[in-house]
């Protein structure tokens, strides 16, 4: 691989694996909230936080970290005003004190803080307006959580930027990520230049995972699996996936490290193969190969569906993660493609209804797909092009999928809502 080429993906990589604290989404609010005061200057009076369906739909049955089991938009944006480090991003809420939680919970028995919904936007949108008596602040977030695209105080644009990806003061090239060259930099690369990104993913994702496991979260997806089926290695894969995301979506204060905007992804596409390379006994090294092929077959993927829709994110994350499996298993490219297929194949029907404990069955469903994948792709076994989806190569399939995701399941994603928000009646009928 070109060195400069090998240089933008590991930049991808630099930008995408980033530690977030809590469900991406009310942290997105808390933090776009916490930035408002801090460019206001002073506590507001008042605080207004309109989004879009997304955000709403993956806010809603979530636990925000650090409030003590609190849920909601307004304890989201409330918090990150009380307690809030904007300077800190996806970890605004991670230095919370008792009287924050206090605090916030006085201020939401009152009109502080009024929240709307936004239509006809980015699926991810989220402006917060801070008002005190003389002074008011407006921030603006665009299709990517920590992407403040503008912030007026008092009525005079003071920032403002496109809605990109950025490292560095770099804007970031998505497109150029093929599974071919994936495959190439996975094989190719220095590990120095990624080793502490994904010593960073392996720490968190695992000690998140552990604490699942060890204590009781949401339905416990993790736990029963495990209790059930055994310690098959199957298993075990699924399970540690699950467990981060039952700790997760229950308030679990512990950090994760991301893909595609999403702890959740971040957490599935990486543990499963964290496993399996302990089964294997695989060098570290190899190990990091591997992570590299998750974490960018997944950012892949990702980049034609966007970063919320109403197609479950958890099902691009597990094929990640599979094709890094059939990568640990010495799986040629035609493996890794077949694994992604076939995943893709099987369960990519599965709706997001929004951030919840039952994202951990999702995530547990998913990765057994890719598992499954995985082992038919090594024994030349897959569905074919006109099979449904299958296209008859790889970019094109994964190209049809996210046109699924992004286009065709649009009226899908407001049904979702309308349900979510009482704003649908569902009838039934004969």
């Amino acid at each position: 691989m070109d060195i400069n080429l090998r240089k933008k993906y590991v930049d991808i990589l630099s930008a995408e694996l980033v530690p977030a604290l809590g469900c991406t989404e009310p942290i997105a609010i808390a933090y776009a909230a916490a930035k408002a005061r801090e460019v206001l200057g002073e506590f507001p009076q008042k605080i207004q936080v309109d989004c879009s369906g997304n955000i709403i739909k993956n806010v809603k049955g979530v636990t925000v970290p650090n409030s003590n089991g609190l849920k909601g938009i307004d304890v989201a944006a409330i918090l990150g005003v009380v307690g809030g480090n904007a300077q800190c991003e996806l970890q605004v809420l991670q230095n919370i004190k008792e009287e924050d939680i206090e605090k916030t919970k006085e201020l939401m028995k009152t009109d502080f803080c009024t929240c709307g919904l936004i239509e006809d936007v980015e699926n991810l949108h989220i402006c917060v307006l801070a008002a005190s008596e003389k002074h008011s602040v407006k921030v603006t977030i665009k299709n990517h959580h920590t992407c403040i695209t503008e912030i007026i105080k008092d009525g005079e644009v003071i920032f403002s930027q496109k809605p990109t990806i950025k490292i560095e003061n770099k804007t970031l090239d998505l497109s150029i990520l093929n599974v071919r060259d994936i495959i190439d930099f996975a094989d190719t690369v220095d590990i120095k230049d990624v080793k502490c990104m994904l010593d960073r993913q392996i720490e968190c994702n695992t000690a998140i995972s552990d604490e699942g496991l060890r204590n009781s979260y949401g339905a416990e997806v993790g736990r029963t699996l495990l209790e059930v089926y055994g310690d098959d290695i199957k298993i075990r894969a699924k399970a540690r996936a699950a467990a981060g995301s039952d700790a997760r979506m229950s308030g679990c204060s512990l950090p994760v490290i991301i893909n595609s905007g999403s702890g959740n992804q971040g957490m599935t596409l990486s543990l499963p193969v964290i496993e399996y390379a302990k089964e294997l006994k695989v060098t570290q090294e190899k190990l990091y190969r591997a992570l590299c092929v998750a974490n960018l077959i997944s950012i892949h993927q990702k980049k034609y569906i966007g970063s919320l829709s109403a197609f479950c994110g958890a099902v691009t994350a597990a094929s990640g993660a599979g094709a890094a499996i059939t990568y640990l298993y010495g799986g040629t490219y035609e493996n890794i493609c077949l694994t992604i297929v076939n995943t893709l194949a099987d369960v990519s029907g599965i709706v997001c209804d929004g951030a919840k404990p039952s994202c951990a069955a999702k995530i547990a469903s998913a990765v057994d797909a890719a598992i499954m994948g995985h082992y038919m792709s090594m024994k030349n076994r897959k569905f074919l092009p006109g099979e449904g989806i299958v296209q008859n190569d790889i970019e094109k399939t994964i190209e049809s999928m996210g046109h699924i995701g992004r286009i065709g399941m649009k009226s899908t994603d407001t049904e979702i809502l309308n349900i979510m928000i009482n704003k649908s009646v569902v009838k039934c009928s004969n």
